[in-house]
């Protein structure tokens, strides 16, 4: 028996929604309901030097103003907080993860000596801090490769160990890492569908590590294209992206389903737009992934 589909959107509250995020939404949305799915939204709320007090609250109502309401009450990850502890110590305990003293200073001085690619980590505390305070605990990766198949990007291999090295669970700061939080998160709300932008894809093997780590299924993925500014970068509330217009709904919608590659629709209403578009999904994307 197939298991029944559950997707998710989860924004962080940095910032207003934009026609980035309102995009990830609508794509995450209308594949739930093309597969007769549920679909929640979680606000990834734990990085208090980021986050903007009632942003994650005001991004619950634009959604809401678009048609787009979670099935479930909305998840804060800051209630989360003891399970993410609870498991960065378990895997430490399992020996899947260790404590750290490396600063990413410490990692650049390394290579600058030894040579290599300084975004690796090059595993100096992997057997122990040797006498200096630990302050970040690190997955443990190994050289087998990690893959997967994405719905719209295909197929990505990746080797961590070569291209990462063991990478930070918990923060110098003590906070859980977005990589474990997000797939503890997917799997207590039993997620199977990821809709997500395509700067994630490359994330992916990583995730899919830390599930096998803990004993968590792997959903499938689907990796949108991003919306990009006028310099060809990712559009961002960190880089003041202008927020989408909820007194606009219809024309917002429609912007956002050009940018996923299809052709403008003739609605007059949100409703008609939602039943025009689904049926348009379903088109493209069905048994995609199955």
């Amino acid at each position: 028996m197939t298991k029944a589909y559950r997707g998710r959107f989860a924004p962080s509250p940095t910032g207003r929604l934009h026609a980035g995020s309102l995009l990830a939404a609508l794509g995450s949305w209308l594949d739930a309901r093309a597969h007769e799915g549920a679909w929640v939204v979680r606000v990834e709320d734990i990085d208090p030097f980021r986050d903007i007090p009632g942003a994650g609250e005001a991004i619950v109502e634009t959604l809401k103003a678009f048609g787009l309401e979670s099935d479930e009450p909305v998840l804060w990850q800051h209630d989360r907080m003891d399970e993410y502890r609870k498991a960065i110590r378990k895997l430490v305990d399992e020996g899947k993860a260790f404590p750290c003293a490396c600063s990413r200073r410490d990692v650049i001085a390394w290579h600058v000596i030894h040579g290599g690619d300084p975004a690796v980590y090059p595993g100096t505390c992997r057997n122990g801090t040797h006498g200096r305070t630990a302050h970040s605990v690190r997955f443990r990766v190994d050289r087998e490769p990690v893959s997967f198949t994405d719905r719209r990007l295909g197929f990505l291999e990746q080797n961590l160990e070569e291209v990462l090295g063991d990478f930070v669970i918990q923060r110098g700061d003590g906070l859980p890492a977005y990589q474990l939080a997000v797939v503890l998160d997917d799997g207590f709300q039993g997620i199977t569908d990821v809709i997500r932008g395509e700067d994630l894809f490359d994330n992916t093997p990583r995730q899919i590590a830390l599930q096998r780590g803990l004993g968590l299924p792997t959903p499938r993925y689907l990796h949108l294209p991003l919306v990009l500014n006028d310099r060809g970068e990712k559009l961002s509330k960190q880089g003041g992206a202008t927020p989408v217009d909820a007194g606009r709904p219809l024309e917002e919608l429609g912007c956002a389903w050009a940018r996923l590659g299809f052709p403008a629709l003739g609605a007059d209403s949100v409703g008609a737009f939602f039943r025009e578009a689904l049926l348009l999904w379903k088109e493209r994307w069905d048994g995609a992934g199955a």
